[in-house]
């Protein structure tokens, strides 16, 4: 309609540019991008002035992500009004989208000549601090674009022009980068730091990070105690005042005798006074309306630091244990209760960890029923108590040193306590979680132990099935879907993790850090369409990334929060590198390709369209960044159980290495398509540097680094290394080589070479490849063979799944169109005895792959759950999650896109 209207208007005024383009929008919008370009490039070519067509090109531009053609509309509009404040002013926000620092430092200035207002000034300021950010050269950046922003805000400071707080912070944030820490602390100290208002504490949080870039500890001792009499609740605070007073210690600072002690007041530079000032500020706190955590935290903040020292002054602070005690008995009621002592519990020795559990049980108040054996809290605060305590039980280890027997007493009693707590949130709301969740997730842990570490079967359905009812308690618990979502992947079924991972309603950069749990399953476990949407919905939010921020930065000028501008910068840059969107963009590619591999001829036409080449790699190895969130689940674990750096290290470095084996995979197999055509001989006058010969040597280099790809991630698999139980998910490199996926396709690769050979060495290579043929066929087999097997059994009333199965069987629809593409290409060649021959038993072996898939739905439907053995009344309700579970798996193979693929 908006199209017919724009047209109505043209055929009266032929020269209405704004029609024009609101037209062109439309084109856009309707998909009819070329159209749209062509138009709006007859109105751009112009050069309009009308604010109208100006604004409608903008947005037009914007929808195409073509900001760089918004810069030449308002280069054109300001040559021809060039006193516009406003054109000059979207000429400086259009260079800004674009990133165009040198042009906006111009801009701002040519700005500031026309209306000579502040922000413009400061405008262009800011974009020589913009330029030596990202200049290469950094000594370029401290001697040139620094300086140059320096003696600019000095002119302004010398007139007396300095107007508003954002004008201060940008003096301060560009004396702090040319390391004038002295000069930086003098401004926030003098008359320009009265303008920093906006932030509580934001002058003495400046000339705190000014006085640790000078070392000048005792500066820093005092300012942070005078702002801990102010709030002694402040942690930030006591972790400078600590730094600080062991950093006078080690350097025997003492005060001079007749001078202040610091430009700030009053220094501590002894343990005895720390001691003192700590009791001090307990005892304000007893007097305070309200009760305040930090003082107590401190005391054993203190104790621990004098620990790690190795000193015996921490005797003056009393005994940890009955410090923890005391400190459970005031705020034992509080969730964050646990967190605060969970810092501090290495301070207990570990034959006291019972002692201690109990001596906490003994302050709660339990009342036992006549109903239970077990006493229960009478009451929201005895029943967060009595969670804390559970929670540190598990922390502590008590929990994995019992045995089966004990484990599954606790899981009952757990449950019990959970069921009861449901009393006391009747009135929640659906958004509202359940104050005995946590009871419900630490039984779910201790059956998880019980799972992996025991190998019982059944303990995982419980799992299931507990969480399940968590969830129908609380429909908005994060913590029980992510679960959820972590087991059933680990079982094999994908079906109800789409729905779980939906309903948490993942918002802009949780696609980045939490969209591994879904996109590193999704294509293994089958579900190609599934893994598109999830791959879609990542790319979606990366690829608007460079358009929001843009929109971000301008903002922040518009608004002068000038040191918001490099962290917007720092994050776009962040998210450009991030690891998880070079795998998604990645195994979207790949799977497209898959997807449309029933057709040899479009395999060129979809490279074409995703605009692939072999010989380029866009991926930023160097700069990858892991953005994921692995401590996105609730995790009660000991040291020695919990996610470690080590373990992080570890996993970047398995991720990258799949990324590399992946993405050289893709890059060989976009290859394929420019060997196709006839090939000309190697002395020939056409083997140009773009020619066929140029090609097979790109091919062949990518195969090179693929084989040295693949013996690093060997390598690296050796080390058998085993992540926590709720940390990364390990990726599929290890069943890629285990299953023969890996051989197959690199034998694949190695044919293309061979078969390059054909017109230059002829029967030399022909038996060369009827052998390849022969492996292949073998190696193809063997792994057809290790698919074969139950997805789901029952044996001695247990049920266990075999998801291996399923991801061999991914694997071998991948090698099978790699296969069929390679053939594609083998058949360029004069036909021989050996190819024809390879296909005919190619063909036989695709039909058995077919029959199997059939076989296995006739089984999987035969399977009787009753046979299952659920005689333990806690374990009754398991059934209607095994039978979620075995739809869920059926589905996987007969209703995803592995069977279709394979068909086809």
């Amino acid at each position: 309609m908006a199209i017919q209207q724009a047209d109505k208007l043209l055929k009266k005024h032929k020269d209405l540019h704004c029609a024009k383009v609101l037209k062109a929008i439309g084109l856009q919008r309707t998909g009819k991008q070329d159209e749209a370009y062509a138009l709006a490039q007859e109105v751009a070519a112009l050069e309009p002035t009308d604010d109208n067509s100006l604004q409608a090109l903008t947005i037009l531009y914007r929808e195409m992500h073509r900001p760089e053609l918004v810069t030449k509309l308002y280069e054109a509009a300001v040559k021809k009004v060039p006193n516009s404040e406003e054109y000059h002013s979207h000429l400086f926000m259009a260079y800004a989208r674009v990133g165009e620092y040198k042009k906006m430092q111009q801009a701002g200035m040519a700005l500031y000549k026309i209306v000579p207002k502040n922000p413009y000034y400061f405008w262009s300021v800011m974009s020589l601090i913009m330029q030596s950010i990202s200049a290469q050269d950094e000594n370029l950046s401290k001697t040139m674009f620094l300086p140059l922003a320096e003696r600019m805000v000095e002119k302004m400071v010398k007139e007396d022009k300095i107007e508003a707080e954002a004008e201060v912070e940008l003096y301060y944030m560009i004396l702090e980068r040319l390391e004038k820490y002295q000069e930086a602390l003098d401004v926030v100290r003098g008359k320009l730091g009265e303008k920093l208002t906006s932030e509580l504490q934001s002058r003495e949080n400046k000339c705190m990070a000014m006085y640790k870039k000078l070392c000048r500890w005792p500066e820093c001792n005092a300012l942070s105690r005078r702002l801990l009499l102010k709030n002694s609740d402040d942690w930030q605070f006591y972790i400078t005042y600590f730094d600080s007073l062991f950093q006078l210690i080690d350097e025997s600072w003492t005060p001079p005798l007749e001078e202040e002690h610091s430009l700030e007041g009053e220094v501590h530079y002894s343990i005895e006074q720390a001691v003192k000032f700590i009791e001090e500020r307990i005892t304000e706190e007893s007097k305070s309306t309200r009760p305040l955590r930090g003082p107590y935290l401190a005391k054993l903040e203190l104790i621990r630091r004098l620990r790690c020292r190795g000193c015996n002054d921490e005797y003056k602070l009393g005994d940890p244990e009955e410090l923890m005690f005391q400190y459970f008995k005031k705020f034992g009621d509080k969730p964050c209760c646990f967190t605060d002592l969970k810092v501090f519990v290495d301070l207990l020795p570990s034959s006291q960890y019972t002692k201690f559990v109990s001596q906490l049980l003994e302050v709660i108040p339990l009342s036992s029923t006549t109903e239970s054996e077990i006493a229960l809290p009478t009451d929201i605060k005895a029943l967060q108590q009595h969670l804390c305590v559970v929670q540190l039980s598990r922390l502590l280890g008590i929990y994995h040193a019992m045995d089966k027997k004990q484990k599954l007493t606790v899981v009952r009693e757990l449950m019990l306590r959970y069921h009861h707590g449901l009393e006391f949130g009747k009135t929640c709301l659906k958004t509202e979680l359940q104050f005995s969740d946590y009871y419900c997730l630490l039984a779910v842990h201790l059956l998880l132990d019980l799972w992996l570490e025991e190998g019982e079967e059944m303990a995982v359905w419980q799992c299931l099935t507990l969480l399940e009812e968590g969830l129908s308690h609380s429909p908005s618990n994060a913590q029980f879907k992510l679960l959820l979502i972590r087991i059933y992947c680990r079982l094999g079924a994908f079906e109800p993790v789409a729905e779980l991972y939906s309903s948490l309603d993942a918002k802009h950069i949780q696609h980045d850090t939490i969209g591994y749990l879904l996109t590193r399953y999704a294509e293994s476990l089958g579900h190609y369409a599934a893994a598109s949407q999830s791959c879609n919905f990542a790319l979606r939010f990366f690829h608007s990334n460079q358009k929001d921020t843009s929109e971000y930065i301008i903002q922040a000028y518009k608004y002068g929060a000038f040191e918001k501008i490099p962290e917007f910068i720092a994050f776009r840059n962040r998210l450009n590198s991030s690891l998880h969107f070079a795998q998604v963009r990645t195994e979207r590619m790949l799977l497209d390709l898959l997807l449309e591999a029933n057709i040899s001829s479009s395999l060129e036409e979809s490279i074409k369209s995703m605009s692939l080449s072999p010989e380029e790699d866009d991926i930023p190895w160097k700069d990858l960044r892991d953005n994921r969130d692995l401590t996105v689940l609730f995790n009660w674990d000991p040291k020695d159980r919990d996610i470690s750096e080590e373990h992080r290290k570890l996993s970047l470095e398995e991720e990258t290495l799949w990324l590399r084996i992946r993405s050289l995979t893709l890059r060989l197999v976009s290859g394929l398509p420019t060997l196709s055509h006839s090939i000309q001989p190697k002395n020939s006058e056409k083997t140009a540097e773009n020619g066929v010969s140029s090609k097979i040597d790109t091919i062949r280099s990518l195969l090179q680094q693929l084989e040295a790809a693949v013996d690093s991630g060997k390598k690296f698999l050796e080390q058998k290394i085993q992540y926590p139980v709720l940390g990364p998910p390990p990726t599929r490199m290890a069943g890629f080589f285990s299953n023969g996926s890996c051989q197959c396709q690199t034998s694949l690769f190695y044919l293309v070479s061979d078969i390059y050979e054909l017109d230059t060495n002829g029967l030399e290579v022909q038996e060369r490849i009827g052998n390849s043929f022969k492996s292949l066929l073998e190696r193809l087999t063997d792994l057809f063979n290790k698919c074969k097997g139950d997805l789901i059994e029952v044996r001695d009333g247990t049920l266990k799944t075999q998801p291996n199965l399923l991801e061999n069987l991914v694997f071998f629809v991948e090698t099978i169109s790699i296969t069929q593409w390679v053939s594609s290409y083998c058949d360029g060649p004069p036909v021989f005895t050996h190819f024809l021959d390879y296909v005919t038993e190619l063909q036989t072996l695709t039909s058995n792959v077919i029959d199997h898939i059939k076989g296995l739905e006739i089984i999987l439907t035969a399977l009787k759950l009753e046979e299952l053995s659920l005689k333990d009344t806690l374990l009754l309700q398991v059934r209607t999650s095994i039978k979620h579970l075995w739809e869920s798996l059926t589905f996987s193979v007969f209703s995803c896109d592995v069977c279709d693929s394979i068909c086809v």
